[in-house]
């Protein structure tokens, strides 16, 4: 299901932005670009053609560029050399010259116009998005409920027993599609947020949409994953010191999607700091993020964050942090039937005939070794079966001997 789709703008004024933002930014594109038609320069901007023409009217006027010749039967323009010092001094402003931004009332109410909160959510969502793990139907339930509300969860549990796989999983889920712009403009500054390696972007399904703004992009709920890296100024607004614009922190990346904070606990801040950022975003769905000049904007919170941990989380949070965090589930060890499974689909997936009768050996091996039953071990074991083969020249089997090796290479010695 694609949200709300948003009309063309026609006219400047439709934009929400300011006319001469627009004439500057036109300006940047045709000093770094060259000569371009207006349908060229219509596409850069990612406005329409209409609006395109009114701004070339006015820099035309004011002999900031000029015709160069005609394409078809649109006019051909190049910037003058009047225009070119007057780029040179907007880029001593900022060397943003991308689409245009839209306005951070527009972001704002697109923001809450296709909210998390109100995602579609049913069991059969669920339990496709969780196909490719072993698990029960209560932790599915568990997830599912969780999601619903749209706020937040904590994955905690001993190391190996999928916590990661499940919070990575959750994106998943969602079968919607969601409209992220490329910029922002508060106050003439200008907050980057489509992110190419964070954003699924669906150019296909845009093609058949005809007349659309084409400052935003169709994709998927966003899914961000950050680990060990996190820091506290990642969760602020980084201003480049050489391009002197603005790009979204991780939060504003994610909203209308899922954020996932894996091994939280180990990252290079202390986790009391990270709980006293978001604790007033967890609880009012609200952030506050400050520009350059001392300026505080306010922007929605609309993600669901999922904490994945194999530390206490009573050791990392207070109790009021805790409420906060309306579900708690605990990922713990696997019984055997799952392990049993989780073996059989990973052999599955590797190309390995699955025999119960050397699981069993392998659940025996891992007693004698006092090792809990975890559900890495299955993947883990087989993918050493499959390097030794690879090693060796021949075909991969599941066996005795090549368990007993995998074990060996695996796991300490005692």
């Amino acid at each position: 299901m694609i949200t709300a789709e948003i009309s063309t703008p026609k006219k400047v004024q439709d934009l929400g932005i300011r006319r001469s933002l627009l004439e500057d930014l036109a300006l940047k594109i045709l000093y770094y670009e060259g000569e371009l038609t207006l349908l060229e320069l219509s596409k850069k901007m990612c406005v329409s053609f209409a609006i395109v023409e009114q701004l070339f009217e006015r820099l035309r006027k004011e002999m900031l560029c000029e015709v160069k010749g005609m394409t078809g039967t649109v006019h051909r323009i190049a910037i003058t050399s009047g225009g070119r010092n007057r780029a040179l001094e907007l880029l001593n402003l900022n060397h943003y010259y991308g689409p245009a931004p839209v306005s951070l009332e527009d972001y704002i109410t697109r923001i809450h116009a296709q909210s998390i909160r109100e995602a579609d959510v049913r069991p059969p969502h669920v339990k496709k998005a969780f196909s490719h793990l072993v698990l029960p139907v209560e932790t599915l339930n568990q997830l599912g409920t969780a999601v619903v509300s749209g706020r937040c969860i904590i994955l905690y549990g001993p190391a190996g027993t999928g916590k990661t796989a499940m919070a990575e999983s959750i994106p998943a889920i969602y079968g919607d599609r969601v409209w992220i712009p490329y910029a922002v403009e508060v106050d003439g500054q200008i907050i980057t947020v489509y992110d190419t390696h964070l954003h699924g972007r669906f150019e296909e399904e845009e093609s058949t949409l005809g007349d659309y703004d084409k400052r935003w992009v169709l994709c998927k709920r966003p899914r961000v994953v950050v680990g060990g890296e996190l820091t506290l100024e990642m969760l602020d607004l980084q201003m480049n010191s050489l391009t002197k614009f603005y790009t979204a922190p991780l939060q504003m990346k994610a909203n209308n999607g899922v954020l996932v904070v894996d091994d939280f606990g180990r990252q290079r801040m202390r986790p009391e700091d990270m709980l006293n950022r978001w604790i007033v975003p967890l609880d009012r769905r609200i952030d506050f993020l400050n520009l350059a000049g001392g300026k505080q904007i306010e922007i929605p919170f609309d993600l669901f964050v999922a904490f994945a941990t194999n530390l206490d989380p009573r050791s990392l949070a207070d109790e009021a942090f805790l409420r906060r965090i309306q579900t708690k589930i605990k990922v713990d060890y696997v019984p055997s039937g799952q392990f049993h499974e989780i073996f059989k689909r990973v052999c599955d997936e590797y190309g390995l005939v699955y025999d119960a009768t050397v699981v069993d050996g392998v659940l025996s091996l891992l007693a004698a070794l006092q090792q809990p039953l975890r559900a890495c071990y299955p993947r883990d074991i087989v993918q050493h079966i499959c390097w030794a083969a690879r090693y060796q020249g021949v075909e991969p089997h599941l066996d005795g001997p090549s368990v007993r090796q995998a074990c060996r290479n695996y796991f300490l010695e005692s």
